[in-house]
């Protein structure tokens, strides 16, 4: 029902061009439909080069957009620089041939603030997303805008909150990116959220909900790929997941101890779950 597929972020950040030769053709080995490339900073790695290769390898791709701080649409003087960052990932996405750019595309990774008019703050969010979603339109690309966990902002944490706030964008531009991470956080029935998401879901990213090996967890994987499956979603299932080898990643994700034997290990076992819970929904 889905292709599957893996971030490289499970193995390196930031990634390069160097780095995905590497990782690529082993990705295409284990049996992965899709590789996800981050996009940290322009110029990390060359979309045209990246496109080459897994054009020889026949492995699709997504692409996922990154906040740090700085990147703002919202209550912030650098909403400019925000909006041509995520033009530059729309360009990205359509070079590598990625439907989507996913990611928290409305404020920082970490920053929390209390939120008094929610309504006027979303406004604010749609009038300074609507062009990239109109821009990302006429490339063929749709800003799948992912809910976080409280934790990790304060604006957008669940799919009733991401509605809301893109209520009125065209959907042909922009859908949402649902992580099966934040949905066990924030959603007191992820089920019921991912039904709710529906048509306008974009995206999906997968993981345990420790952020280790799917499967190897509480979540009630059958229930939720069946949602995902009524909800009429069939893009791919992307396992996300983050190297604690990188300080600053490892910081921002809050991974402070190995989630798996080895990366490798996270990745091959996550694919042959995911493989076996599709499978299942079908017999």
């Amino acid at each position: 029902m889905w292709d599957i597929g893996v971030n490289t972020w499970v193995w390196t950040s930031p990634l390069t061009d160097d780095g995905l030769a590497a990782l690529a053709p082993r990705v295409r080995e284990w049996g992965f439909d899709v590789i996800e490339l981050p996009v940290e900073q322009p110029g990390d790695w060359d979309p045209r080069r990246a496109a080459d290769l897994l054009a020889e390898l026949n492995l699709g791709a997504t692409v996922c957009l990154v906040m740090p701080p700085g990147r703002e649409l919202v209550a912030a003087d650098t909403v400019a620089e925000t909006q041509d960052y995520l033009r530059h990932v729309v360009d990205v996405a359509a070079i590598v041939g990625s439907p989507v750019a996913a990611g928290p595309a409305y404020s920082s990774v970490g920053r929390t603030w209390r939120i008094d008019d929610r309504p006027r703050v979303y406004r604010e969010l749609r009038a300074n997303l609507r062009p990239v979603v109109e821009y990302a339109a006429q490339r063929g690309v749709r800003i799948a805008v992912e809910p976080l966990n409280r934790y990790e902002t304060s604006l957008l944490n669940t799919v009733d909150q991401a509605l809301e706030a893109l209520d009125g964008l065209p959907a042909e531009g922009c859908g949402l990116a649902l992580d099966t991470y934040h949905l066990n956080i924030e959603e007191a029935a992820p089920v019921k959220a991912v039904l709710a998401a529906g048509a306008r879901i974009a995206h999906v990213q997968v993981c345990a909900n420790d952020r280790g090996t799917p499967g190897r967890d509480h979540q009630d994987w059958p229930a939720l790929l069946g949602a995902l499956g009524d909800a009429g979603y069939r893009g791919p299932l992307c396992i996300e997941s983050f190297t604690p080898d990188n300080a600053a990643i490892a910081t921002a994700a809050s991974i402070w101890r190995p989630l798996a034997d080895s990366p490798d290990a996270l990745a091959v076992e996550g694919l042959a779950f995911l493989h076996a819970a599709a499978a299942a929904l079908t017999r």
